[in-house]
């Protein structure tokens, strides 16, 4: 794995500002201010905010906006990586097959794709992915509705030989990119308590780096997982990070009254 990094834009700017912020609702000249930390001009973002508007993930509220649609589905499934819940595994797996029949169009194929990688199954070979079974059955009832239309499920099976876990998901690179953030946040922490804005900046994608990277988590049983995984290590980092940063952007912000 490599840890992913995009271009920052006035809807992801909005958009990370947003799925940060419980409720996600934040008055219309909070969100100019948050552009403006990345030098996106108040014009730009009132622009975006209608295109998203437009796009069904954002709603006019108030003197403000609120995520709704996919944006307010992307924040849940945010909130779930970081809670990282599972259940005590006795050895069985979870399976899905596709069904067989008339051929699936390119978008259906992918929506499922997508949606078995959010229900965090890996594929084994072509129509079949699978998963130990140590997540709870409701999570991701969006995905698992998407999923259901196209496989059928299983719980509980006995696999023999049990799937080598490093074969299906790339647990090295993930362990890596984790490291790799944890460093990032330690060393970016001083100039955030400082109230550095370019530390500011920095940490706003550093965050969304982990985001990202919590939600290819596999959340693999520990019997599965190799020694020192830093699952929980990233998680207990970034708790501590994220109240520190978010405490400086709202004192950032509240700096430009």
């Amino acid at each position: 794995m490599s840890i992913e990094r995009k271009p920052l834009t006035a809807r992801s700017v909005l958009a990370s500002t947003l799925l940060g912020t419980e409720p996600p609702w934040l008055p219309t000249r909070t969100l100019v201010r948050a552009g403006a930390l990345f030098g996106i001009a108040e014009g730009t973002v009132r622009v975006a905010l209608s295109r998203m508007t437009s796009a069904g993930e954002l709603e006019p509220s108030g003197d403000g906006y609120r995520l709704v649609g996919r944006l307010l589905d992307r924040q849940a499934r945010q909130a779930a990586s970081r809670r990282a819940a599972t259940r005590p595994w006795d050895g069985t797996w979870e399976l899905a097959m596709v069904r067989s029949g008339d051929p699936r169009r390119a978008a259906d194929r992918a929506a499922l794709r997508s949606a078995l990688a959010d229900l965090r199954l890996a594929e084994l070979r072509e129509g079949v992915w699978l998963r130990p079974d140590n997540l709870p059955a409701d999570r991701s009832p969006e995905a698992r509705r998407v999923a259901a239309e196209q496989c059928l499920w299983g719980r509980g099976a006995v696999l023999e030989p049990a799937p080598d876990p490093a074969a299906l998901w790339d647990l090295a690179g993930w362990a890596a990119d984790a490291e790799e953030l944890r460093a990032e946040l330690a060393e970016l922490l001083p100039g955030i308590e400082a109230g550095d804005t370019q530390a500011l900046r920095a940490g706003f994608e550093a965050s969304a780096a982990v985001l990202r990277l919590l939600q290819h988590d596999p959340l693999l049983p520990s019997e599965l997982l190799p020694p020192d995984w830093p699952g929980e290590a990233l998680r207990a980092d970034y708790d501590h990070y994220d109240a520190v940063w978010r405490a400086a952007f709202r004192h950032h912000l509240d700096a430009a009254d």
